[in-house]
């Protein structure tokens, strides 16, 4: 796979990532719980099937990967089979190797926006950092976890606490 299309290909995945999961939160989630759930206290535990569309490479750098390339992806979030929102998100290269520095925002349908901040590479498991938040999630602060499945297909959970 050459080096364009593999940094696409994490890119695409990485736009999955907007779904986070924190290590043993994950695990213990109930994983049939609607986006917006409350969990116990104020954590909240949303987990997303991730459907990922090709994601945008612009080689602004050098020619191939190269510090400054731009990946820039928008992702479908399902919940159930349903759609219930979608991802938006621009990474910047940092690596020849593919690493990348990326930020994206999640929309849930009639709940608000998460934005998370993560970094782009291998492996297929991504953590991610959610910054904060507008409607519902607007105190949010937290972790999650992107699983990359291949066949344009993720989970993204995210662990968030609302103040």
């Amino acid at each position: 796979m050459s080096g364009i299309v593999r940094i696409a290909a994490v890119g695409t995945v990485l736009a999955a990532s907007a779904v986070l999961v924190v290590g043993a939160t994950a695990s213990a989630s109930d994983r049939g719980n609607r986006p917006g759930d409350r969990g116990h206290g104020n954590e909240t535990t949303l987990h997303f099937d991730v459907n990922t569309s090709p994601s945008s490479y612009t080689d602004l750098g050098k020619p191939g990967p190269s510090a400054a390339d731009v990946i820039v992806f928008n992702d479908t979030l399902l919940h159930n089979r349903r759609k219930v929102g979608h991802e938006v998100g621009s990474c910047v290269v940092v690596d020849p190797s593919g690493v990348a520095n990326c930020t994206g925002v999640a929309t849930v349908n009639g709940r608000g926006t998460i934005a998370f901040a993560f970094e782009n590479g291998p492996p297929a498991r991504k953590i991610l950092a959610v910054t904060g938040g507008s409607g519902a999630y607007r105190t949010a602060r937290g972790d999650g976890v992107l699983v990359e499945s291949g066949h344009e297909t993720a989970t993204l959970d995210l662990s968030i606490v609302l103040d």
